[in-house]
């Protein structure tokens, strides 16, 4: 079958291990099923395999990639979730493509728990963008209790986690800002129905909830702009990961700093519900054939993107 795989680990140079071409057909566990797959989205996590994060060279060749949707063994039309519990990683689970081969190819295996019906009135698209980056957004929302909270900051949007979690905040009703270094990224933001700033501005009031997946670059901003009893939640430091942290201003405003990553199987069958009633729109940054998988990889890399890449099947 046509798969995209690590064949090779090179820190330097990521995309220098990366293969669009044929692998074995998967092989069920007991208690796993196939899926044929018909659309699939990149993460940055893809990225980080062919660096070798996640991902040691016994384990390649590894078919990349944890997001998909496609045709289940019995016909119907479902969505992946990715998160397979693992006793021997630490976290208690792994990511498709970290142990178990991923999700950019012609067919997977997958448990057989872990898939969702699809809607009719979401695209495969649309579908194939939400069980890592959107996942994870709605899972950082839950997390931080945005139900209790009246306004929202996220940081850096523009990335997957951070400009789904823009539209979902806004889709629950939360007057959102978001930073973004880039001037045309926060006409976009904007145009998503947040309060777009340039980093490091003064909000014009304090937040409940602030997703954070910057890190040193931006802490610092997300503790001033917490209301007193608001929720940090971070899931990324694509900038550092060392942040400096002033502790007076946690004890005396008591805010919360949560970790959070990936999310649940009833987090994504809930993600899945409000996108279908609530019409929430993805936001893709562009769609490649399966064929030219390595120009949606460079583009990747750029980081000069705007949601998600998507691959046709």
């Amino acid at each position: 079958m046509r798969a995209i795989f690590a064949e090779s680990i090179n820190p330097e140079n990521p995309l220098a291990g990366l293969v669009v071409g044929e692998r074995p057909d998967p092989v069920e566990p007991e208690g796993w099923t196939t899926v044929r797959v018909t659309s699939s989205s990149l993460n940055h996590h893809d990225l980080w395999s062919l660096r070798g994060v996640g991902l040691p060279t016994d384990r390649l060749p590894m078919i990349l990639g944890c997001d998909a949707v496609g045709i289940a063994e019995d016909g119907s039309r479902v969505l992946v979730h990715s998160v397979v519990p693992d006793p021997a990683d630490p976290r208690g689970y792994s990511l498709l493509s970290e142990r178990h081969q991923g999700t950019l190819a012609d067919r997977l295996a997958i448990p057989a728990g872990n898939l969702v019906v699809l809607p009719e009135s979401i695209s495969d698209a649309d579908a194939a963008v939400l069980p890592t980056a959107w996942l994870t957004a709605y899972s950082m929302l839950a997390r931080g209790r945005v139900k209790h909270s009246d306004a929202v900051l996220v940081q850096g949007a523009g990335g997957g986690v951070a400009t789904a979690a823009v539209i979902l905040a806004h889709a629950l009703g939360k007057r959102v800002y978001a930073t973004s270094r880039d001037e045309a990224k926060r006409e976009r933001i904007a145009a998503l129905g947040a309060t777009a700033l340039a980093p490091g501005a003064k909000l014009p009031e304090r937040v409940g909830v602030v997703i954070e997946t910057v890190g040193a670059a931006t802490f610092e901003h997300s503790m001033k702009c917490a209301a007193p009893g608001g929720r940090i939640v971070v899931s990324g430091a694509t900038s550092g990961h060392l942040a400096s942290v002033d502790l007076r201003r946690i004890f005396a405003l008591q805010l919360e700093i949560l970790g959070s990553s990936m999310g649940t199987q009833l987090e994504l069958d809930e993600l899945v519900q409000l996108v279908a009633d609530r019409g929430v729109q993805p936001v893709i940054d562009s769609t490649f054939d399966f064929a030219d998988a390595r120009s949606a990889f460079e583009r990747l890399a750029t980081g000069d993107i705007f949601g998600k890449i998507v691959i046709r099947h």
